[in-house]
């Protein structure tokens, strides 16, 4: 039976905070339909299971009939989001920025719902606004409070700089708040200070009060921060299998913490399962949300062939023989089917034991291999190539 949405549960579950208050929050959504937004910076081509948490929040307001808006950051990337950074973010091109959303809209379809949540983009009133602009709204915030920010300090203190350009940061995301004209603001807890900024802006501005909500962060399958280049996220486009694998690879501790935050599970409902179990329902309950329960089904199967009984996925990535030529040792073999990008990662990974042919280990990079038709090379526990 599927859950009955209310303003409690909308407000209660994976929410951090409400702020000034959620009393006065839930007041304000019992008198009238609010109008709320979730800004997100085209920094990456993928999506992750980390931006889900705020996306299916998001989501849940606009299926109680509020006024939904996806802000993406064409404007704000620009000058790059300090948040959590102990260095400044690099400048991005027009061009990247374009290459990074060209996917987006198909991949926040898999949560969001288009026909009742707006998709706009805060290049197109930022980018218009001019210095007398920019000046206006720099008055109405200290900077003094700008260089409060926690890793501001810590940078300060190590000797380290802080860039003009990411002090202009968090007055370019508070803008959006002005000229959307929001009564409500989400986004995850690392976005805490430029929405309150937002919400001095729009108090100074516009003369109207603005809430804040904060979504937990996701920790990665490492126990570590999500981020795509720790490589430990699971990102949404991840084919059913991969998305799978990788979640059964996560740490024992961080079970809860994903059901918690990554599934409508109640924890009653896990409390009794063996972490094995545990993982693998957490496994089966995501790939079904972002793929299909058969996608789940299937995943499950080929985990537990490959995984506990040595097999070969039934579907495995081919790499023609045609292609490689010949004689060539286990290191050029490596590199040339794409298991490592350059040939010392495939002599480390070949020495550390990483790399497989025909199911046995082979420990030396520069030994000779003789190509036949149906060879499969393995690396780690979930990248297979056939030879075909």
């Amino acid at each position: 039976m599927k859950k009955i949405l209310t303003i409690a549960n909308v407000l209660g579950r994976q929410v951090k905070e409400i702020l000034p208050n959620k009393k006065g929050l839930e007041f304000t959504m019992k008198k009238k339909k609010i109008r709320l937004y979730l800004g997100v910076d085209p920094t990456g081509k993928y999506l992750h299971l980390g931006h889900t948490i705020v996306l299916r929040k998001l989501q849940q307001f606009a299926d109680l009939g509020h006024e939904a808006i996806l802000v993406v950051g064409t404007g704000t990337v620009l000058a790059g989001d300090p948040s959590q950074r102990a260095i400044a973010r690099p400048l991005i091109t027009q061009q990247e920025i374009k290459e990074n959303i060209k996917t987006w809209k198909k991949q926040a379809s898999k949560i969001l719902d288009f026909s009742k949540i707006k998709m706009r983009f805060n290049g197109d009133w930022l980018l218009k606004l001019q210095l007398p602009d920019i000046v206006t709204i720099a008055s109405n915030i200290s900077a003094a409070h700008l260089f409060q920010r926690d890793m501001f300090q810590a940078r300060l203190k190590r000797g380290d700089t802080v860039w003009t350009h990411e002090l202009l940061y968090p007055l370019l995301q508070g803008y959006d708040s002005v000229a959307l004209e929001v009564d409500l603001e989400i986004g995850g807890t690392d976005q805490l200070f430029n929405m309150l900024v937002g919400r001095e802006l729009q108090k100074k501005m516009r003369n109207r009060e603005k809430y804040v909500l904060t979504t937990p962060m996701l920790l990665g399958l490492d126990g570590n921060p999500m981020s795509k280049t720790s490589g430990n996220t699971v990102n949404i486009l991840d084919d059913p299998q991969d998305m799978y694998g990788k979640l059964m690879s996560m740490k024992d501790d961080l079970i809860p913490h994903y059901f918690e935050l990554c599934t409508e599970v109640r924890p009653e409902e896990i409390k009794n399962l063996a972490p094995r179990d545990a993982k693998a329902r957490l496994a089966r309950e995501i790939v079904t949300l972002y793929h299909s329960k058969a996608a789940a089904k299937k995943a499950e199967q080929e985990f537990n062939a490959v995984f506990q009984k040595g097999q070969i996925p039934s579907e495995i990535q081919r790499f023609g023989m045609e292609q490689i030529p010949m004689p060539l040792n286990l290191t050029n073999l490596v590199f040339k089917v794409g298991l490592a990008n350059s040939k010392s990662e495939a002599r480390r990974l070949i020495a550390q034991g990483g790399i497989k042919v025909d199911g046995k280990v082979k420990k030396d990079p520069v030994s000779v291999v003789q190509l036949r038709k149906g060879m499969v090379l393995q690396k780690g526990k979930r990248r297979f190539i056939e030879i075909a």
